[in-house]
């Protein structure tokens, strides 16, 4: 049996027994969520590359894939694997029923947005996993709130973000390129996008994948088996390959919804959506904030709409998205919590 150590701050310990094969099963179930990650969240990725015509669907989740395992010789800091490790809920209550039901949480609500085509936050569903699994176990004062209040504050400032981004990038486009013939300028930013959407799929990987990072290293340093300075390089290498595999296999039923139902997309849109959303999560990750980068890329889209027209954009499926996101934490921390209690008595 391995012990789990509860530590907080070095003030105090207990220990836990656990099988080795429990905690090798959480593992994977870790990396399953990181996997549904890249599936449920390949459509923010590539969804404007694809409904611009630029590329295949085939070929855009190829290199979104590439892209997102190629963000591990990037972001070499893992600001954002911090956050969600030691700055979601106090370490003292971590466990392996708090991990499982963290994990169940998250995997349910993406398996449920994912079947609905609904475009929402796995990152989110994990934070609210994570609560719901805590505060089922030691009640609210469990809970950082600083790190959730940092996470919270994003809710609304990514968006914000791309669509501040994404809307000033078309205006300076089109001020740009005022006098150049849409055939021009069409047949640019379509080679353009090949370059916005890889940077995207770069941001996503990067920011996405220390979120599982996070969870595996947060049940490592609990069971003694890693330090609290890095995690050890196969988790680091895991997490990015599965988030990739994901995105690889990609969640077609979002792509429709992102590309197509909440504005018109031309080339030269779509490379300034991704431009701006690429850009919100370049920040948000050197920050260390475990953003959603579906948040980000729509605020993003729903700029680049708007900067021709309001009545360009629907709002209507903006607003059924943005409830989606309102409910993310609190539903997915509400399954946590009773996987928290199913675990209590099977594990």
């Amino acid at each position: 049996m391995l012990p789990l150590l509860l530590k907080d701050n070095g003030l105090s310990m207990h220990t836990v027994q656990i099988s080795f094969h429990i905690l090798a099963l959480l593992i994977v179930l870790a990396l399953l969520f990181d996997f549904m990650n890249g599936f449920h969240d390949a459509a923010n990725a590539i969804a404007t590359v694809v409904s611009t015509g630029v590329l295949r669907p085939q070929t855009a989740v190829a290199m979104a894939a590439f892209f997102n395992l190629a963000a591990v010789f990037v972001f070499h800091q893992l600001h954002v694997a911090a956050s969600v490790g030691k700055g979601t809920i106090d370490p003292a209550v971590v466990d392996h029923v708090v991990v499982f039901g963290a994990l169940i949480g998250a995997i349910f609500w993406n398996l449920v947005t994912w079947y609905y085509g609904i475009p929402s936050s796995s990152s989110h569903a994990l934070i609210g996993g994570l609560v719901g699994a805590a505060v089922a176990k030691a009640g609210t004062g469990s809970l950082v709130a600083s790190g959730l209040i940092k996470i919270v504050i994003f809710i609304v400032l990514s968006p914000l973000l791309g669509f501040i981004l994404g809307s000033i990038m078309m205006l300076l486009v089109s001020w740009i390129f005022v006098r150049s013939t849409p055939r021009k300028v069409d047949g640019w930013f379509r080679r353009a996008q090949l370059v916005s959407a890889s940077m995207y799929s770069l941001g996503h990987g990067g920011n996405d994948a220390q979120k599982t990072i996070g969870i595996i290293w947060m049940l490592l340093i609990a069971s003694g088996n890693s330090g609290a300075d890095n995690p050890p390089m196969w988790v680091i290498i895991s997490c990015y390959c599965a988030i990739s595999l994901g995105t690889l296999f990609g969640g077609w039923r979002i792509v429709k919804t992102m590309g197509q139902k909440i504005t018109k997309l031309k080339p030269v849109g779509g490379f300034c959506a991704e431009t701006g959303g690429a850009i919100t999560l370049f920040i948000a990750t050197a920050m260390g904030v475990p953003v959603s980068t579906t948040h980000t890329i729509t605020g993003a889209i729903v700029g680049v709409g708007a900067s021709h027209k309001m009545s360009a954009v629907r709002w209507g499926v903006a607003g059924n998205i943005v409830w989606a996101w309102i409910f993310t934490i609190p539903a997915s921390a509400f399954v946590a919590a009773i996987a928290w209690w199913i675990g209590m008595h099977i594990l």
